[in-house]
């Protein structure tokens, strides 16, 4: 088993340089399966969810090949197989995005039930309305979705709710789709923004990716030959951003797109932080203790569940009680049990959660129970008095590339350790 160990409190202080997004980059490698041909993707972020998603695809007969830790070619114009490996396309919830893909490439797949953090009901109904509004024949049984169409065509679709996944997965099906599609009441989240980018580069005919309605015009084939970056992670450049603030640090932040920012911007000033934003970085320093405030986490471009329990830390050590409200996920929340046994006073009520902000956290032994809530005890260890082991790192290792490097090179005193 091994664990995170960090010894506090730590003011945070240097430059950290962001990786390409975890959301984006799970979208992309699936997307490759509507290429004819090969492509190349750049800035890749090196993580358990890449290197499952490359297996996945390496089963269904893609060809891989690694040029560095952040580059791949890929060739999948020789797809051998219609059904993903069950154990590993349930080890994570962006394994859905097969079945888009693979039903607009084959006409049909079989894949596990999607896994991935245990935050409350994920479901893919969405998903599977989309598929069949566009032709496709949906099932689910015994732990596996079958989906099967002979030929995609083109409709307009309307999401009962604003689904980042959905959307998404909409999108890949219906790129190879006989005519025109509509997606209306879309979400407009940077990474759907950088998989249509990625999948017009290849070839598709996609527009108005980023506002709430996307218009999809098939075409007969994606050939590829070309070479497309992932975004930076807007979700690791704010973990870093409001771990800053929760330390008392100063953090120049690189490589990230700081209008994909705005929202945590907004609330750090808000709560007495001080931001430079440089365009392609952004700094953020705080030198005194942070200030209550009231959070609602929403779709983009509103405040990100992604970064709800970062903000919880935050909130824990503010000056005065705090609100959060919690409108994406209804189990959000299992941090502030771990975040209490650090000191912390919060009371979590279903999907909201108030918080009487302490002057100290101290040391513990805590458990991450899901990405997002491991990146906060990180935060919140390094801001508190004393040790802090933290157990279950693997939902960390899913969306944060090298975690304890990267906090050790801005002053923290973090070891991984084998026990």
């Amino acid at each position: 088993m091994e664990k995170l160990v960090v010894k506090g409190p730590t003011p945070l202080k240097g430059e950290v340089t962001i990786s390409g997004a975890k959301n984006a980059a799970v979208a992309i490698l699936p997307a490759t399966l509507l290429i004819d041909g090969v492509c190349t993707i750049e800035n890749l972020p090196n993580i358990s969810d890449i290197k499952i998603s490359c297996t996945i695809l390496e089963k269904l007969g893609a060809k891989i090949t690694w040029n560095d830790e952040h580059s791949i070619t890929i060739d999948t114009s020789n797809i051998t197989t219609t059904k993903a490996p069950l154990d590993l396309t349930s080890k994570f919830r962006a394994s859905y995005y097969m079945i888009g893909a693979m039903l607009s490439r084959k006409g049909e797949i079989e894949v596990g039930m999607p896994g991935g953090c245990k935050l409350g009901a994920r479901p893919i109904d969405q998903h599977i309305k989309g598929f069949e509004l566009l032709g496709a024949n949906v099932t689910v049984e015994k732990g596996k979705i079958y989906a099967k169409a002979k030929k995609l065509k083109g409709c307009p679709i309307y999401m009962d709710i604003v689904s980042v996944g959905a959307t998404i997965n909409v999108m890949l099906s219906a790129v190879l789709a006989k005519g025109t599609t509509i997606i209306d009441n879309a979400a407009k989240e940077p990474h759907i923004v950088d998989v249509a980018n990625f999948l017009n580069t290849m070839g598709a005919d996609i527009r108005g990716a980023g506002t709430d309605v996307i218009k999809i015009n098939g075409v007969e084939r994606l050939k590829g030959n070309a070479t497309y970056s992932v975004v930076p992670d807007q979700i690791e450049a704010g973990t870093f951003m409001l771990a800053a603030v929760a330390t008392k640090g100063d953090l120049l932040i690189k490589n990230c797109i700081t209008k994909h920012l705005e929202s945590i911007t907004a609330k750090i000033l808000e709560i007495g932080g001080n931001v430079e934003d440089n365009g392609d970085s952004i700094r953020v320093w705080c030198n005194k203790r942070p200030n209550k405030a009231t959070i609602k986490t929403l779709p983009y471009p509103g405040f990100p569940t992604d970064l709800q329990p970062q903000m919880g830390v935050v909130l824990s050590l503010a000056n005065g009680t705090s609100t959060i409200n919690e409108s994406i996920w209804d189990s959000r929340f299992q941090y502030t049990e771990e975040l209490n046994k650090m000191g912390a006073k919060i009371t979590a009520q279903g999907k909201t959660a108030f918080f009487e902000g302490v002057k100290k956290l101290s040391g513990a032994p805590v458990y991450s129970s899901d990405l997002r809530a491991g990146a906060a005890l990180v935060i919140a260890g390094t801001a508190a008095e004393g040790e802090t082991e933290i157990y279950n790192l693997e939902h960390i290792d899913r969306g944060y590339e090298n975690i304890e490097e990267k906090f050790r090179s801005i002053g923290a005193n973090i070891q991984r350790i084998t026990e």
